[in-house]
């Protein structure tokens, strides 16, 4: 076993025993994220939706159960949500997993936050939705938190690199 998957299961028994002591917002999402750092670690498909299943739970009850939180808390809670149920899509390649991600953050686009446009683009181009894409990116090209490099490197993105807006997209930003 990694090094790293030993110090993510110790830190997963340490925050599941601070959970019994008290439940916050931001301890489920760490909890959450170690879970969610499992399934990268994993090459084991039951493992990893096992993992991914409990980090959708965790998720998903913080949202609901703490009704007041900071709003950039809440943003970080439904984007490893919206991770969550990324990984869920490449590990099955069942579109409902992006539909279900564009569900969680289209209500959140209006905070213009850089990664929930990202998010947003690869849910639309996990199925198939141009249109949707091609929007969804050119709003997260306008964000200071722009990741040119992210991208041209994700692989979700390679089947459009050649398209003429796609290229006139990234283009725009270089210069």
């Amino acid at each position: 076993m990694f090094e790293n998957t030993k110090q993510v299961i110790q830190r997963i028994g340490e925050t599941d025993q601070l959970y019994l002591e008290n439940n916050t917002a931001a301890l489920a999402l760490e909890r959450a994220d170690l879970r969610l750092q499992l399934v990268i670690f994993s090459n084991l498909r039951q493992e990893q939706i096992h993992f991914l299943q409990e980090a959708v739970v965790l998720l998903e009850q913080a949202r609901i159960e703490h009704e007041e939180m900071p709003m950039s808390l809440y943003l970080n809670l439904s984007l490893h949500l919206a991770k969550a149920y990324m990984l869920y899509f490449e590990i099955t390649k069942e579109q409902r997993f992006a539909l279900i991600t564009q569900q969680i953050l289209k209500p959140l686009s209006q905070h213009e936050h850089s990664d929930v446009y990202f998010f947003l683009a690869y849910a639309s181009i996990s199925k198939n939705e141009t249109a949707l894409t091609r929007h969804w990116l050119s709003k997260y090209r306008k964000t200071d938190d722009f990741d040119l490099a992210l991208l041209q490197q994700h692989p979700s993105f390679k089947a459009i690199r050649e398209e003429l807006w796609f290229m006139k997209l990234t283009q725009s930003k270089l210069h």
